[in-house]
């Protein structure tokens, strides 16, 4: 690292100017070419997966996106002046790019659009093309030709898949500006500068310039969800001003010490740049693990989280020591009066110091609280349920929420998410098995409704729709899908021949979480595997990486039963804008797991490393548990807060998903910094004491050495330990 750190300190300007081309150039060329997003939740071999592909084979007027169109009239839907003005609506949404069909209440047939009361109806938008082929401009010019005919006494609303789209893309860029703002105001009461602040987030926002660039073209390689760049900018924002911060104060340290610039920064890489480029390493690992899922789904957000790390970790050791030769001294010009002064962390009698000891005093009384408070706060995860969000969990005052509170107040919570019953005939025309089903579905408990059986010009499929009594979200609903699938559909099938499915959004969120549920212990069990080894070879020591572990896992325990308890129990949900309660969409756990799996690393590896760091130089466990929290517990606070600052300021913003991160992400950062390496880390190191650092002899031959800071011998400007200097603070 020190021979790397020469050349980038030695070549700054080209450095520099390399980073700003390759800016420029990624934002043109991806701005030119465009994003590509896709949400296709389906499965390879799911029977949800099978009905799509049947209807977009066999019965294309069939398999695209629809939308609703939902009204409200004071004075009935059937009076004159309404459905005069709707029908004019509906002839001209019917002329929009890709809409084949829209199914009138007015229309023959057309009564059960209509409620009892007669003052809400909807009419059925049917596009021809599936939602990734579907732009979202289409959608909206729908969205606005219906919505301009609304008036008093007139209320029209819009829900659908298509819609939520044209809604998420108005959201975009208010909570990434605040998570900026939030980075910004962390580091400067931290450094109390305004250069210093300055410097970590210039180096995170060329990176995440560059990042969301790569991110934009990969959409066009990877099946990636709308949501992966935003979740990719808070990701990248929080660990990337997070390394800069471990880096910029290792700079300082030096210049306070007496070092020249350059010198200064070649020190702060080959000490903090190395925990940094491991941290960074451990975090890709985690979220490239979500490749061995084998859910197409999962690719393009993995791989989008996995670049915004990977640049902002390559900024980190580039850019910001090139910019920190060139600014040298003047890095804490601008100063804010009263901020960002304080003793260094090493000085005997801080704060830290002091907690340290009385933790050491009372490791059992330590270790026992702290584990039972996380205990404790894992216990709401047993009561997990896993489902899918619909427009019921949008914001109120969204079209989409007015849509689909209107349908259920004028036709049952069901009708916002009806199953599709699609089959292939086993003869052209020969739909008996068809019509059995349909008849028999229409007595079957939880069964509100179904429509006629439609069939293709070849008569070859047919399909129908069924209306459950309960809301999408329900776990009746699931039930219901379950009875359909198991009890109703095969007797049918093996009478006639017929191969039916069941599709929908409720079925293929059903079919997504089964599938995660098969597969997440081989997920969870290769990355904590390989985070273990990794470990083991860095610290030499059995105990520390199994320790390493469990405090993860109880870190991510707990971000869980937060979720749960705001989210389905709905405790405190108002306080951060969440309008109603409801299951956790299928793939979140296994995205907060990656992510949370790999930040609790980086805490890990810097408060491990300065105490491992410690015994290699004294011996004594307990003295180097001591000055492992005492050097290092300023910096990771302070590195957390800005991570949960960040973090936290995505719950502002109206996306649920990314509320659903913005809290797990932000309680798992503060739960792991505060309480596990704060508390119960150096309670249980000071339990096992010199037997954390057992290591056979036969694993330490056969083992590849792995040093996260310089071995002995290797020259450093500072004569102080390496990791010392990595997590020092002079304010």
């Amino acid at each position: 690292m020190r021979r790397f750190a020469t050349w980038t300190t030695g070549h700054r300007k080209t450095v520099i100017i390399s980073w700003a081309v390759a800016l420029f150039a990624m934002i043109a060329i991806s701005g030119s070419v465009g994003a590509d997003f896709s949400e296709e939740f389906s499965l390879p071999d799911s029977d949800s997966k099978e009905a799509l592909d049947l209807l977009e084979e066999k019965f294309p007027a069939q398999s695209g996106e629809t939308a609703q169109i939902v009204f409200k009239a004071d004075s009935g839907v059937e009076s004159a002046a309404v459905k005069r003005k709707m029908e004019k609506v509906f002839s001209e949404v019917e002329e929009e790019p890709h809409v084949s069909e829209v199914a009138s209440p007015y229309e023959s047939g057309g009564a059960a659009a209509v409620s009892d009361d007669g003052k809400i109806a909807y009419a059925t938008v049917q596009f021809d093309v599936a939602g990734p082929d579907l732009d979202t401009e289409e959608a909206e010019r729908v969205m606005k030709t219906a919505q301009a005919a609304a008036s008093d006494g007139l209320q029209i609303e819009l829900g659908g898949s298509p819609i939520e789209e044209v809604r998420g893309e108005e959201e975009e860029g208010f909570s990434e500006a605040i998570g900026l703002l939030a980075a910004i105001v962390v580091l400067l009461l931290t450094f109390g500068s305004v250069v210093a602040m300055g410097l970590p987030i210039i180096t995170a926002l060329f990176a995440l310039g560059v990042g969301i660039s790569f991110i934009t073209l990969g959409t066009h390689v990877f099946n990636t969800a709308d949501f992966a760049p935003q979740l990719a900018f808070m990701i990248g924002l929080g660990v990337g001003v997070d390394y800069a911060l471990f880096i910029l104060t290792r700079f300082r340290n030096g210049l306070t010490e007496g070092y020249e610039p350059r010198e200064a920064a070649i020190a702060a890489i080959d000490t903090a740049g190395r925990a940094v480029l491991f941290a960074a390493i451990t975090v890709i690992i985690a979220l490239l693990g979500m490749m061995l899922l084998g859910l197409s789904f999962l690719y393009g957000v993995a791989v989008a989280a996995a670049l915004a790390v990977f640049f902002t970790m390559v900024s980190a050791l580039t850019l910001l020591p090139a910019l920190l030769t060139i600014v040298g001294r003047r890095v804490d010009r601008l100063r804010i009066p009263g901020l960002g002064r304080g003793k260094r962390s090493v000085d005997e009698g801080t704060w830290w110091s002091r907690w340290s000891a009385r933790i050491q005093r009372r490791p059992w009384t330590a270790a026992l609280l702290s584990g039972a408070l996380l205990l404790a706060l894992c216990i709401p995860t047993l009561s997990l349920r896993l489902g899918t969000n619909d427009a019921g969990t949008d914001p109120e005052g969204t079209t989409t929420r007015q849509a689909y509170d209107l349908l259920a107040e004028g036709f049952g919570p069901g009708f916002n998410g009806p199953f599709v019953i699609a089959a292939e005939l086993p003869e052209k025309g020969d739909d008996e098995a068809l019509q059995t089903l349909h008849t028999e579905l229409q007595k079957e408990e939880g069964v509100e409704a179904v429509t006629d059986v439609t069939l293709n010009p070849n008569e070859t499929v047919g399909v129908f729709q069924l209306y459950p009594t309960t809301s999408p979200q329900s776990v009746d609903t699931t039930d219901l899908l379950d009875r359909i699938r198991d009890d109703s559909i095969p007797p049918v099938e093996e009478a006639t021949g017929a191969q039916v499915h069941v599709g929908g959004v409720n079925a293929i969120f059903e079919d997504f979480g089964t599938a995660i549920a098969e597969k997440l212990p081989l997920f969870i069990g290769v990355v904590v595997l390989l985070s273990a080894l990794l470990l083991m070879i860095v610290f030499r020591s059995i105990w520390v990486p199994l320790k390493a572990i469990v405090m993860n896992l109880l870190s991510i325990g707990a971000a869980f039963g937060l979720i749960v308890a705001v989210f389905q129990w709905g405790w405190g949900a108002s306080l951060i804008g969440v309008d109603s309660t409801g299951p956790i969409i299928s793939f979140f756990p296994i995205f907060l797991f990656s992510i949370v799996f790999g930040l609790s690393m980086d805490y890990e590896v810097f408060l491990m490393s300065r105490i491992h760091e410690e015994w290699e130089h004294t011996k004594d466990a307990s003295e180097a548990v001591t000055r492992g929290l005492a050097l290092t517990g300023r910096v990771i606070t302070a590195a957390a807060a800005i991570m949960v600052t960040v973090f936290a300021a995505f719950m502002l913003g109206e996306d649920r998903i990314i509320k659903l991160f913005g809290l797990g992400l932000a309680s798992a950062v503060f739960i792991d910094a505060v309480i596990i390496r704060s508390v119960l880390v150096p309670a249980i190191m000071q339990l096992l004491g010199e037997r954390a650092w057992w290591f056979p002899d036969w694993l330490d031959r056969i083992l590849p050495k792995l040093h996260v800071e310089p071995e002995e011998g290797d020259p450093s400007p500072t004569g102080e330990h390496p990791v010392v200097a990595a997590a020092e603070s002079d304010g």
